[in-house]
């Protein structure tokens, strides 16, 4: 749970200072960039399902 409210609060900065100097959000639009975390998500999971059966 500490990872999440890290991760989070660093978002939250971050996005906090790209917006105070007027910069570019780095990140892709929002459900692209949410589809594209799910699918590196999945993809190490499926990895790491395929590993478990070739041992």
């Amino acid at each position: 749970m500490k990872e999440i409210v890290l991760s989070l609060l660093t978002g939250m900065i971050v996005g906090f200072l790209f917006t105070l100097f007027r910069l570019p959000i780095p990140a892709p639009p929002a459900l692209a960039g949410i589809a594209g975390i799910v699918g590196v998500y999945l993809g190490m999971r499926l990895f790491q399902w395929f590993t478990m059966f070739w041992k």
